[in-house]
């Protein structure tokens, strides 16, 4: 699971390249003085603002550092591929992505370790290890197999990996100095690919040939001809629509989700600056407080409806075969 973690991540890693060709930049510089540029790269500048909110959710080449520092992540030189050059340099959501699979690595193998141990030695699980048992028993059954089907097993490891991995990258934007890289539509664009691709692999293998009756709409025979000829291109067409509606509705609800509390919390922080009054700025700060415990919520229960929907839909397409 935490190889799968390590893989996801990697195949994270080439969503957020930017198609463009810009040098290497100085690798650390004051944070005050850096601003952001039209195509959301921080870029050097005397007169940069101190924005705390925004730099959470949005990507860029520069990652921020505490006493008012930044490092100016190293370029790589583009590539030119025709006419179209393509910048796959790391940003900083790519390193947040990288942190994510090794914060997986090393919470969940420990655990692992510490529960085998424990459970030799005195027959159960104790400590840390029993709570990262509790969350793995109830992912696997009452989120992957419950919803996959009979014999879903296999499934198991995807599902974990999904939870896990979404549930540390979003928490890692809670972080001082760290970033939502699931606020950026590119993570969770192919997050929601490799889910696709998981799900239409679990539809050939296990129906075969009839795996075509998903994408092609076969009527039944109690239909009368003529509504056939008018009912298989329109039907056809809404199954084709339906395949790319899915895997678009986990991105844009994952991307969504995970924005709209840093904006949320961005509006009620300039509202002390906006009216310069305390009268304002005590609630705001108070619901600022009650904002940022809301995102620790929002942060599990997007994880847990990102994999679930995952399982839905693996489940939906493996019982079409029986």
């Amino acid at each position: 699971m935490t190889f799968s973690s390590l893989v996801l991540a990697l195949a994270c890693m080439a969503a957020p390249a930017a198609i463009c060709a810009q040098g290497a930049a100085p690798n650390a510089a004051p944070a005050h003085q850096i601003h952001v540029g039209p195509r959301g790269d921080r870029l050097m500048g005397a007169q940069g603002s101190a924005d705390i909110i925004m730099p959470h959710i949005t990507d860029s080449h520069t990652i921020e550092l505490p006493f008012g520092y930044a490092w100016e992540i190293p370029r790589w030189k583009p590539v030119r591929i025709g006419s179209v050059v393509i910048d796959f340099s790391i940003t900083k959501h790519v390193v947040m992505l990288l942190v994510a699979a090794i914060l997986c690595m090393v919470v969940l193998i420990p655990a692992a370790i510490a529960h085998e141990r424990h459970t030799t030695e005195r027959g159960s699980p104790k400590g840390f290890a029993t709570g990262i048992e509790a969350v793995v028993l109830y992912i696997r059954n009452d989120v992957v197999l419950a919803n996959v089907g009979p014999h879903g097993n296999a499934f198991v490891p995807f599902g974990l990996t999904l939870f896990f991995f979404i549930l540390f990258a979003n928490l890692l934007g809670l972080v001082p100095y760290g970033s939502t890289a699931t606020g950026n539509i590119s993570v969770t664009g192919m997050l929601a690919i490799i889910t696709f691709v998981v799900v239409e692999a679990t539809g050939i293998k296990t129906q075969g040939w009839r795996y075509l009756r998903t994408i092609f709409y076969v009527p039944p025979k109690e239909i009368p001809f003529v509504m056939k000829l008018f009912m298989v291109p329109i039907m056809t067409v809404v199954e084709i629509i339906g395949k790319f509606t899915k895997p678009f509705a986990l991105a844009v609800r994952l991307f969504a989700n995970m924005t709209a509390g840093h904006v949320v919390l961005l509006a009620l922080i300039s509202l002390i600056f906006t009216f310069a009054s305390y009268w304002v700025g005590i609630p705001s700060v108070l619901m600022g407080v009650g904002s940022s415990l809301l995102e620790i919520f929002v942060a599990f229960l997007q994880a847990y409806i990102f994999t679930i929907l995952s399982c839905v839909f693996i489940g939906l397409i493996r019982s079409e075969a029986h």
